[in-house]
Parts: structure tokens; sequence; C-alpha cells
């Protein structure tokens, strides 16, 4: 049986070889690298299972590898874990945001060595079901040739993890793609003047966001962020409009999203305007209830300021909202979770 290789990018001897023996313990097959352009050509040449690296190397840091790695398909794709003794959180998100894994600080000791490691693995592990899935997806959008070669982009792309509160995208920012939720929650919105969230949009697991910056030509009109522990795929710019050129019913299909889409937020225009606000409260939870597939149905986990948003009412009234929708027996709260009581009711909540 092929050991699982793991590879380890440090300058630092002692903390490579150490790493390297207490692996090679554990039955890994382990390699090493004393600097970054080393790293990128071990990496290259045997495809590890997993990466260990440094950020701050000699000739090539820890940025530049990954940098260097995501750009080559059949490495992009290797669980990258970042090695630093930095502790800004602004270290750490940006390794993060470039597409890394995860991030051990030193001095690690064994077991947050391997606890790291192992769910890395595990995670990947189930990337072969996560991929089938996001392809069934595909299969709703586009077909014949289109179809073809956007699968075979897929089935070579990595799946990036995304903590919760974890910002994607910010309004303006200029469009990279069109993102594809695997697993988890997102939310759009845009920010008044007074600070308040405007919430454009809520995207569950096999739902598309980005589209409209995308078919516009313009930069991202809103905020995008991780409302729960999230799995994204990104369909790179260069890709959706080389597609969208040459398939016409890859367009076809992705301006129905988009289409859709529209007359969602009209309908919540609507909403907003001639339903009074206990109403409104009762069609977000509903909403809310209806898009949550794959998880448990009848109970929700949301915040009030996100309710609020949805709603477009202040969270003050939010709160009032609830305490009487729990007086009724249409639902009970603990929190942020919401366990839906009487669907039926909710659902025909007079105006």
């Amino acid at each position: 049986m092929k050991k699982t290789c793991i590879l380890i990018i440090e300058d630092n001897d002692d903390i490579r070889e150490s790493a390297a023996e207490i692996l090679t313990l554990a039955s890994y097959e382990v390699l090493e690298a004393c600097n970054g352009r080393i790293g990128v050509e071990l990496s290259t040449k045997h495809l590890p299972d997993l990466i260990l690296c440094d950020i701050m190397m000699p000739e090539l840091d820890g940025y530049g590898v990954l940098h260097l790695l995501g750009k080559n398909p059949e490495t992009a794709v290797i669980p990258f874990i970042f090695l630093t003794a930095k502790t800004e959180r602004q270290d750490v998100r940006k390794g993060m945001e470039m597409g890394a894994d995860d991030y051990l600080t030193k001095p690690f000791d064994d077991v947050e060595l391997f606890n790291a490691i192992e769910s890395r693995l595990k995670k990947k592990s189930i990337q072969t079901e996560t991929y089938s899935k996001s392809l069934d997806s595909l299969n709703s959008i586009v077909d014949g040739k289109g179809m073809e070669e956007l699968k075979s982009f897929i089935a070579a792309r990595k799946i990036r993890q995304v903590k919760k509160k974890q910002i994607l995208y910010y309004e303006g920012d200029t469009v990279n793609g069109i993102y594809l939720v695997t697993a988890g929650k997102v939310k759009t919105f845009k920010v008044a003047d007074d600070g308040r969230e405007l919430l454009t949009g809520m995207y569950a697991a096999e739902e598309y966001f980005g589209v409209a910056a995308l078919l516009a030509g313009e930069n991202y009109t809103d905020t995008a962020e991780a409302i729960e522990n999230t799995s994204i795929c990104l369909l790179p710019k260069e890709l959706m409009d080389r597609l969208l050129n040459k398939y016409p019913d890859v367009a076809s299909r992705f301006i129905k999203i988009l289409a859709n889409n529209v007359l969602d937020k009209e309908e919540q225009l609507l909403q907003l305007a001639y339903h009074s606000v206990r109403k409104r409260m009762a069609e977000v939870i509903i909403r809310l209830e209806n898009a949550n597939v794959g998880a448990d149905h009848g109970t929700l986990d949301v915040s009030r300021d996100n309710l609020a948003a949805m709603a477009g009412i202040a969270t003050e009234t939010v709160s009032r909202m609830l305490s009487d929708f729990k007086d009724e027996g249409l639902i009970d709260r603990k929190g942020s979770s919401i366990t839906i009581l009487n669907y039926a009711k909710l659902e025909n909540m007079k105006n």
C-alpha cells in the first residue's frame, strides 16, 4: 500500500528535521525542502498528498510557493498548511485568502501537527464526492461541449474552505469570477450610509453568486460574506468569458440564472413595499427554511442582524417579532437558533 506523502518546506533545519522524524515514525513518506524554490520543484515532480510550508523563507517565501503551485492544476489541489511564527491576524488572513487550507503557529506540538494533517487529508478524501455534487449541479446549467469543458476544469479545481464571517469580496472589487457554493451559506449585501446592511442575496449549496457582475463586465456591486463555515469553488473570469463567448448554451443558462435572481429580488421589493412587518418576518423565515437543503429541516441558525437585513426592518423589531411568534407557538428560539413549530401558519400569515 502506497504511503501518504508529506512535503515539508522549512528553512529552519531543526524544525524541518524534527517534523520529518515525527511524521516518518507515523508511517508517512516525507520529502524535505530547505527553501521555497526547492519546495516548488519537489511539489511539481512528486505531487505529495499534503504540503507543510513556512512563510518567511529565503529565495521564495511561502506566499510565493502557494501562488506558483496554484497556477498548476496538478499542484493547486494539494492540501496546503502554512507553518508560521507570525501570529498577526492579517498575515494569517492573507494566507487563507490566497488559498491555504490551514496554518500552524510555531512552536507546535506533535498532537497539533497530526490533528492538522489528518483533518486536511480527511477533507481531501471526500473532495471526490464534493466535486461530484458540484458537477451534478453544473449539469443543470450547461450541456454539450461546454459542459464537458467546464466539467474537466471543475474536476481539477480546489474547493476552498472559508470560515464564518470571512469576506470573499468587497463592493467595488474587480470581478475575478463566478462562485459556486458546495456547502454552507453565503450572503451578499450593501452597506447604507447609516451603516446598516442591506441584504442583496442569500446563497446555499449548489447555488452561484457573482453572476450579474461578470455578465455586466462591472466591478462587484455588493459584498459577499460566509455566514457559516462554507466550501466554495471559484470559476475564474477568464474561463467563464471564454465559455460564455464560445458556447451559446452556456450563456443562455447563466442568463436564466440571472433572470431568476432578478425576479426573486422584484418579489422581495414588492413584499417590502406592501407587506406588514409581521408578514415580512414570517416570509423571511419561510424563505430560509425552503433554502435549507441538506440541513435539518425545521431548524435555522441565523442572526438577528441577517434577519433584519432580509426583512428590511430594525434588529429591535426582529426581536419583538420573534418573541411574538414564540408566544403564539409558531417557533421556538434559543439564541440564534430558530425551530419552526407551525410552518403552515407562518406561510399563510395574514398581512
